[in-house]
């Protein structure tokens, strides 16, 4: 299933897709994130305003004594509103996150994974639903995030059977919460996204990712 992705699009690119949204940044970048890394969550806030804040990938325990792994990096769609782990996070904090690119890993005879990148051709953001849930214990207060999960569409399904959950952008303000929607309709938005040709699909390359056609300074988070 995805493990990696990258962040590509400058604020504004960011602004156009997702409107209305009110953000200021210090520049622009490119975030490459795995499990446990940060990554910009986009959100309502407590006025209903969308904004972006920084989460950390994966949930944890709350009896955890603090959050060294994540016991939970995915969440499926079919189950997200009934598991007691995701229900509440889905009931009350949708969220979506801004990609580039995300990555799915093929699992070789010998053991090992080949992973494969997919970027749409046409160089718009791709966007995917998450649950956002805030982890606590005395000293520390952290935001953290789980990517929806659907069954593989035509492009993906010769590599794995999963892939993440995509919103289209009339999608975003029932899955975000800006229009009041019954939990039935709002998980039906997690159908599986059929790309119908529009995104490409390769092999990873070593090295640092490609920047985005006219996109701003590369930044990479590790």
């Amino acid at each position: 299933m995805c493990g990696k992705f990258t962040q590509m699009f400058t604020w504004a690119e960011v602004h156009a897709f997702s409107q209305p949204l009110v953000i200021k940044a210090e520049g622009d970048q490119v975030v490459t994130s795995t499990p446990m890394r940060m990554a910009h969550i986009m959100r309502l806030d407590e006025t209903g305003a969308r904004v972006m804040n920084p989460m950390r990938w994966g949930f944890s325990k709350k009896s955890a004594k603090a959050p060294v792994r994540p016991d939970h990096m995915h969440a499926r769609a079919e189950t997200v509103d009934t598991l007691p782990t995701f229900a509440p996070a889905f009931a009350a904090s949708r969220g979506v996150l801004m990609v580039h690119t995300f990555n799915e890993g093929e699992e070789l005879p010998n053991g090992r994974t080949k992973q494969w990148v997919i970027t749409p051709k046409d160089g718009e953001p791709i966007a995917i639903a998450v649950i956002c849930e805030r982890w606590t214990n005395e000293t520390e207060d952290l935001w953290t995030f789980v990517q929806v999960t659907t069954p593989a569409n035509t492009l993906i399904r010769p590599i794995t059977d999963r892939m993440p959950a995509i919103l289209r952008r009339a999608d975003l303000p029932v899955w975000l919460g800006e229009i009041d929607a019954p939990a039935a309709a709002i998980k039906a938005l997690l159908a599986t996204y059929e790309d119908d040709g529009a995104w490409d699909i390769a092999p990873q390359a070593s090295g640092k990712p490609p920047r985005p056609a006219g996109g701003g300074a590369q930044a990479d988070l590790f």
